[in-house]
């Protein structure tokens, strides 16, 4: 609030300090209290390096194909719906880390059986990466 003085007109060009120094002050208790904390170091557990491992490079995809005539190949041979789980458990085992992915195709007029067959022998094999993929 500007006052004039006795017989001048206009406002009174005045800074207003209590703001300023009330801020400093404040500031001033904040640097006085985190100073002492700066100074003494706190102990923190980083982790160490450790040797790197390369990468293991994934084994190369199983295709498996179930054509129109019901017939399920495994990378181009073919072979019988009962001999694919263990076929799938001992490709998983011959892998060290990475399973391998299995890529699936099947034909519009395969039968809804055999893919469930496929399906079932995958799951009690363990596999995890499973890829549908068109013909």
């Amino acid at each position: 609030m500007a006052f004039t003085a006795a017989g001048k007109s206009g406002p009174l060009a005045e800074i207003n300090v209590t703001p300023l120094v009330d801020v400093m002050l404040v500031l001033l208790i904040i640097f006085i209290v985190t100073a002492p904390m700066v100074s003494m170091p706190i102990p923190v557990n980083l982790p160490q390096p450790t040797t790197i491992v390369p990468p293991v490079a994934p084994p190369p995809p199983i295709e498996l194909r179930v054509d129109a005539s019901n017939q399920v190949s495994w990378n181009g041979q073919v072979v019988a719906v009962s001999s694919l789980q263990q076929r799938m458990q001992d490709a998983a085992q011959a892998t060290t880390g990475n399973l391998p992915e299995l890529r699936i195709a099947t034909d519009p007029n395969a039968e809804y059986d055999v893919m469930a067959k496929v399906l079932a022998a995958a799951n009690n094999a363990h596999m995890e990466k499973i890829a549908f993929v068109r013909p």
